[in-house]
């Protein structure tokens, strides 16, 4: 919790910095690009920078971890910091890449905020960084012992043994150890990172799901085909080099979006790609005979585009009590509604458990719709593709 000669300056400062926080991260990226190059080339997303996503998520953290707190001087937002730890973990981020931050982030506050950054406004902010900050450690170090690897090493080669065309856009992947052993054991709706090398010598990651489930062999990973450069520049070199036996790099499996223990009914609800988490967490219901009620809702822009489509229907129609509503842009589907989800037609078993994946305003619009519905907000739960823009108001 903040001191208690802090929680007044930065009360009375959380608007200014708040107002100030996106060009306070544009010239704190700015600053730390330029002073070390290699973090944009081989650890930062660039099509995240190129757009300002990132930015804003890393704003909208601060400010979500500030605002709690002053409201909630005695709690710790676990679920908001969970996420990002569990993020910056398949990322490799170790703990003295905050002191990097710390020293770039500061400068950026005193430079746009000018002689109201008194010794007393940055003893104060000073201290909500650390507090965040350290949470964060806290939390990575445990993921990386738990994984059985020391900080920030998470990274081993692995060989494409499979590819599948899914869609026009969209190839599944089956991944595997190229000496044999067999592949690591991860919790259904967890993701890999992958790392590939670019032609101009960048080694760029990004988060794919694994959508099949554990207990196998190997993994599968399944990738939509991006457009646009650099927003697309993983994601278009593996569906363009990523052939069986090539080698890829990829991270111990993370992610805090998982399916639960016990009998409960379950609403896994998901759009476009983002549905691969969902099918690894059915796929293990199966595998392991469950009987738990699971409304699963998917939306996609037609039935060609929907990746998995033959999958999802085939693990669904396999729980005795599960049940499948589609939604399709495209009109014209016999088994499926056109338009776009609508929750709050279904019906939902009592004390149902969300799950939820896919755009934002898919997600914003479903969680209203349960909100209304009377499901706790504890009991929603989502995962993002790409920087947590949602941070903050749901944490």
């Amino acid at each position: 919790m903040l001191s208690e000669q802090a929680t007044p300056v930065v009360r009375a400062t959380l608007p200014a910095v708040g107002g100030a926080l996106d060009e306070i991260t544009e010239r704190f990226y700015a600053g730390m690009f330029a002073a070390h190059p290699e973090l944009l080339r081989d650890l930062f997303n660039r099509g995240n920078q190129a757009t300002g996503d990132q930015r804003k998520a890393l704003a909208g953290s601060i400010a979500a971890f500030a605002g709690a707190l002053l409201d909630h001087p005695d709690a710790r937002p676990d679920v908001m910091l969970s996420r990002i730890a569990h993020k910056h973990a398949s990322l490799g981020v170790t703990s003295e890449q905050y002191k990097v931050v710390h020293e770039h982030l500061f400068a950026a506050i005193a430079d746009v905020l000018g002689e109201a950054v008194t010794p007393e406004v940055a003893q104060a902010w000073d201290e909500v960084y650390w507090l965040m900050a350290n949470a964060l450690i806290a939390l990575e170090a445990r993921l990386y012992q738990e994984r059985g690897v020391t900080e920030g090493q998470v990274w081993e080669p692995m060989e494409i043994a499979g590819r599948h065309e899914e869609t026009a856009d969209t190839v599944s992947f089956t991944l595997r150890h190229p000496d044999g052993r067999r592949a690591a054991a991860f919790r259904p709706g967890q993701y890999v990172s992958v790392q590939v090398t670019l032609p101009d010598g960048a080694r760029q990651i990004r988060q794919y799901s694994l959508s099949a489930a554990p207990g196998r062999p190997d993994w599968r990973i399944t990738v939509k085909r991006v457009d646009g450069d650099p927003a697309g520049e993983v994601s278009s070199w593996l569906h363009e080099n990523g052939r069986p036996g090539a080698l890829v790099t990829v991270s111990a499996p993370f992610g805090d979006l998982v399916l639960p223990e016990g009998d409960g009914p379950l609403l896994l609800a998901s759009a476009g790609i983002g549905s691969t988490p969902m099918l690894a967490m059915l796929d293990h219901l199966v595998a392991t005979g469950s009987n738990r009620p699971v409304t699963v809702v998917h939306a996609d822009r037609s039935p060609a585009g929907h990746a998995h489509r033959e999958e999802l229907r085939r693990l669904v129609d396999a729980l005795p009590q599960g049940s499948l509503h589609l939604w399709y842009e495209e009109p014209g589907a016999a088994d499926a509604h056109s338009g776009r989800a609508d929750i709050a037609s279904l019906d939902l078993a009592e004390g149902v458990t969300a799950y939820l994946c896919g755009p934002l305003p898919f997600m914003r619009g479903v969680r209203g719709d349960l909100l209304a519905r009377g499901v706790a907000a504890a009991d929603v739960h989502y995962e993002v593709f790409g920087p947590d823009l949602w941070l903050g108001t749901e944490a």
